[in-house]
């Protein structure tokens, strides 16, 4: 009985490192991102707007982005929880968004990527780890 209860002790120790946030592979995820969004220091605004300093912001908020009117008017602040539904199917969280993504569905994936953009502030800067 006791060695099962280790064995159990370390699969769920090993689970928990694997839902882990990783910010080197979330710069990986980002890759798919860039098509549209900048995030750093020098980050402009694009198709669609940066990413410094999202989690903490209102939808919409970005100052010189073109939003449609139901990002502007979703009352969204971003939060993980809030951005983790986003990300998965953006066209379903806001109806009526500019954004077309399909989505992302890894968790893991989507764990890294929340891991890399909390490291930008609002003015890009990345914080130090």
């Amino acid at each position: 009985m006791r060695s099962f209860v280790l064995s159990a002790a370390f699969v769920l120790l090993g689970l928990s490192q694997a839902q882990a946030q990783d910010a080197a592979a979330g710069e990986k995820v980002f890759t798919q991102c860039r098509a549209c969004h900048q995030v750093g220091e020098n980050a402009k605004n694009a198709v669609g707007p940066h990413l410094n300093g999202l989690f903490g912001r209102t939808a919409g908020s970005v100052e010189g982005y073109n939003y449609s009117p139901a990002n502007k008017n979703s009352g969204i602040t971003w939060d993980e929880a809030v951005f983790r539904e986003y990300i998965k199917n953006p066209r379903a969280k806001i109806p009526g968004t500019k954004m077309i993504y399909a989505g992302l569905k890894d968790e893991q994936k989507i764990n890294d990527l929340i891991a890399y953009l909390k490291q930008f502030n609002a003015q890009g800067q990345k914080a130090t780890q």
